[in-house]
């Protein structure tokens, strides 16, 4: 069975591209040979992005792969697939998307304590290079700190 709050796939690279400046929870809309793919832990949201389809927000390029004990009915592993969320939720994010540029990333796939997929979204603006630069130093800087702060208790 499946663990409550478990992982199926994160999004390293966004926080690496993008300043992540809000955070929502979205359910996804999938088929049953989709679920039993993700039950097996089975999926990739690191190229994908979610887009503004009419007055819905669906993810795009989302790898589920197939289900191995799907049959001819199995699933489209790179479909769109609807994000449901409400409507309110909807509104501010297709407004920071169309108003102010911003895009909308998965920043982690997951199960929810009800047991469900839950999509962890986030209204993100793009980093320019250096910014990339600067945040590389600072992780390599706060790294190098740690290891002189714990070179100092071996000591």
């Amino acid at each position: 069975m499946t663990q409550v709050g478990k992982t199926i796939a994160e999004n390293r690279r966004a926080r690496f591209d993008y300043f992540v400046e809000d955070v929502v929870e979205a359910g996804i809309m999938l088929t049953g040979t989709e679920v039993k793919s993700l039950r097996n832990g089975r999926a990739n949201i690191a190229e994908s992005y979610a887009a503004v389809e009419g007055s819905e927000i669906v993810l795009i390029n989302a790898d589920i792969p197939p289900y191995s004990g799907g049959n001819r009915f199995n699933h489209e592993p790179r479909r769109h697939r609807k994000l449901l969320l409400h409507r309110k939720q909807i509104g501010k994010l297709i407004g920071a998307v169309q108003r102010e540029g911003r895009t909308i990333i998965p920043l982690k796939l997951y199960w929810n304590e009800k047991g469900l997929a839950k999509l962890e979204i986030g209204l993100a603006k793009g980093k320019k290079l250096h910014d990339k630069r600067e945040t590389s130093a600072e992780r390599d800087w706060q790294r190098d700190k740690a290891r002189l702060m714990k070179g100092d208790r071996m000591g």
